[in-house]
């Protein structure tokens, strides 16, 4: 297990579904983190270690899409654990094969629908839900990372269950596309924050949005006072407030990707929210291994500047 230390700026890695679906690998609908894990785990190991090349310090295990109900969609949810426990092992090989010192974040995402406030479910439910992946991914990974949260209640049961493990714990919460700073549910960062008291999270971040959001919510994320702030944005045009990636809706599963958000681009935002005292950065859906190098140049000039 690698612990974390303490540099001034920890480089998250970037996006995965999207990043398969540019290598070539079918992304279903459903199941698109176990459908790689099913027909193309040395795609899912190859971006891991992509990423570590590219100077991401902490990378994420491909279980953001691992949802039981998902998979009982398409009758494997018997295969549950196991590839929860493959995807823990393809990021440590990665680590492996790289022979660098890097973090491995287990994922836990949203288990009724993405960027939907109003799909979550009762907490105790969540919570159960939770904890059972926790204890799958917290013997593997270094630290547990709540996210793409839209509401303090989905959250707080994502982090209660996270903390159980005695690993760090991050919670990333995902900002509306009006680009207040607010959470998709309406709710402040402060709020959201607010429903986590008495727990121990590490981590403070703001995910799965726009890189203009982020930077609107900056100043209150790293006024949490949480060990480790900051974001990692999408390069989505945006997301719909409907949104579902069930089958339900006439839609592949892909989103616009916005034109001014290259590698070199996303790097000025991301400098931005250094300027406001982030001290972890990276990139969510739609960024790519070019977006992390871009980072990593920004992240080892400013450290440069500041020694």
């Amino acid at each position: 297990m690698q612990a974390l230390h303490p540099p001034e700026v920890l480089l998250l890695d970037g996006g995965f579904g999207r990043e398969l679906h540019f290598r070539g690998v079918e992304v279903p609908q459903t199941i698109w983190s176990a459908g790689a894990l099913i027909t193309a785990p040395e795609v899912v190991q190859q971006i891991h270690l992509d990423y570590i090349l590219a100077g991401a310090d902490v990378i994420t295990t491909n279980t953001y899409g691992l949802i039981r109900s998902d998979l009982i969609k398409e009758g494997i949810e018997k295969d549950f654990a196991a590839l929860n426990i493959l995807a823990c092992r393809l990021a440590v090989k990665a680590r492996e094969i790289s022979a660098r010192e890097v973090a491995i974040a287990g994922s836990l995402p949203p288990l009724g629908g993405s960027f939907r406030p109003d799909l979550v479910g009762p907490l105790e439910e969540l919570e159960a839900m939770y904890y059972e992946q926790v204890e799958l991914l917290a013997p593997h990974v270094d630290l547990l990372l709540c996210e793409t949260m839209s509401s303090a209640a989905e959250g707080n049961a994502a982090v209660k269950a996270a903390c159980r493990s005695g690993k760090p714990v991050w919670v990333a919460w995902t900002l509306h596309e009006d680009r207040s700073g607010n959470l998709r549910s309406g709710e402040t960062i402060d709020d959201a924050m607010a429903a986590l008291e008495g727990l121990p999270v590490d981590g403070c971040l703001a995910n799965c949005c726009s890189p203009e959001s982020i930077t609107n919510a900056m100043s209150q994320m790293v006024g949490t006072g949480a060990r480790w702030t900051g974001g990692y944005a999408n390069t989505f045009t945006a997301i719909p407030n409907d949104w579902l990636l069930d089958g339900d809706k006439e839609t592949d599963g892909l989103l616009s990707l916005r034109s001014d958000l290259d590698p070199d681009s996303y790097a000025v935002h991301v400098r931005n929210w250094l300027e406001a005292g982030a001290t972890v950065v990276g990139g969510c859906c739609g960024t790519r291994p070019e977006h992390t190098a871009a980072m990593r140049a920004v992240i080892d000039e400013e450290h440069n500047h500041s020694t």
